[in-house]
């Protein structure tokens, strides 16, 4: 028998429209021999069509497991995790602790620096104690800020002086309270899949080259003006560090199923910096996560298959914790 699988997508975040492109492509790769996909589209506004996914008990009879494809607030942050953990129902990617961790640019930082693990120097801000000097007396110029909470590149700007420091800020408070502030790295930009539960296992890295300054919202999703390497340009052990720091950094924020772990290697120290951890990356006909694994042998549908295991072989797993006395 085939597998029911529900597909959410779209979701009231800045990278509502990623999402819609991110899910047409798993639904256009998935095996219909295989599975039955149910959509649900989540609105701007929040609504859900064709309804909500637990519209009335009972409802859901029949549904075998989840793939939720909601990038950045209110998808990739836990909060339908938490949902889909109420109502029982199994579902692809990390759980509500790394998905919220992971979506958190400051929580997901001090628990790599806890753990060991290289990241640049920053510092966090929340609105409306934006401060300016704050920054220019621990960070030089130029430095990056990014809102602490969303992904895609939304909200991201480099400044060079007070300037463009005051814009950066005043620009990254729309669309999260807390700012983060980080040292900009003069470097090569390389990114590194993630795959599996208790025993997670990376993909060959690939090499980002930026049409514009850095790889921004516009060249990821707009201009198609950006290149890709994959493989990176390494030698075996930058090759085999980048895969260790990328599984490391996925173990120390309790990630499962999937994620994308990108990095800066910076030109005059060679040090390798992780950046962030991105636990619904992207899926679209030029996202790298898909197009690592299929360079590392891993096929596009065969990768949607293996998603939908591990989804499946976690909520089975789990049936044996006790919740009750």
């Amino acid at each position: 028998m085939r597998l029911r699988v529900a597909i959410i997508f779209g979701g009231r975040s800045g990278e509502h429209e990623v999402s819609l492109r991110s899910a047409q492509s798993i639904i256009a790769a998935m095996d219909r021999g295989k599975y039955e996909v149910v959509e649900y589209r989540i609105g701007k506004d929040g609504r859900w069509k064709p309804g909500p996914i637990l519209p009335e008990p009972g409802a859901n009879a029949g549904i075998d497991v989840v793939f939720p494809v909601l990038h950045g607030t209110f998808g990739e942050d836990g909060t339908v995790q938490g949902l889909l953990e109420l109502a029982d129902l199994p579902y692809v990617g990390a759980g509500v602790l790394g998905s919220s961790v992971s979506m958190d640019k400051d929580v997901m930082k001090r628990v790599c620096r806890e753990r060991g693990l290289p990241v640049v120097e920053y510092m966090t801000l929340v609105s409306p104690h934006l401060d300016p000097e704050a920054v220019r007396e621990k960070l030089p110029f130029p430095v990056f800020v990014k809102p602490s909470n969303l992904g895609s590149s939304v909200g991201i700007s480099k400044a060079r002086d007070r300037e463009e420091l005051e814009a950066a800020l005043r620009m990254a408070a729309e669309y999260d309270r807390k700012v983060i502030v980080e040292r900009a790295i003069d470097g090569r930009e390389l990114e590194c899949s993630v795959l599996g539960n208790s025993e997670p296992v990376a993909s060959l890295p690939c090499e980002i080259l930026p049409s514009r300054e850095f790889y921004d919202y516009e060249d990821k999703y707009l201009t198609d003006g950006a290149q890709f390497r994959i493989p990176a340009e390494l030698n075996p052990a930058q090759t085999a560090e980048v895969q260790r720091l990328a599984v490391e950094c996925y173990r120390a924020v309790e990630c499962e199923g999937m994620a994308r772990v990108d990095f800066f290697v910076e030109h005059s120290t060679g040090r390798i910096y992780i950046n962030e951890i991105n636990t619904i990356p992207g899926f679209t006909s030029i996202s790298m996560f898909p197009r690592m694994w299929a360079h590392s042998g891993l096929a596009y549908p065969r990768l949607i298959d293996r998603l939908i295991e591990l989804a499946l072989e976690r909520h089975e797993a789990r049936k044996s914790i006790r919740y009750t006395r």
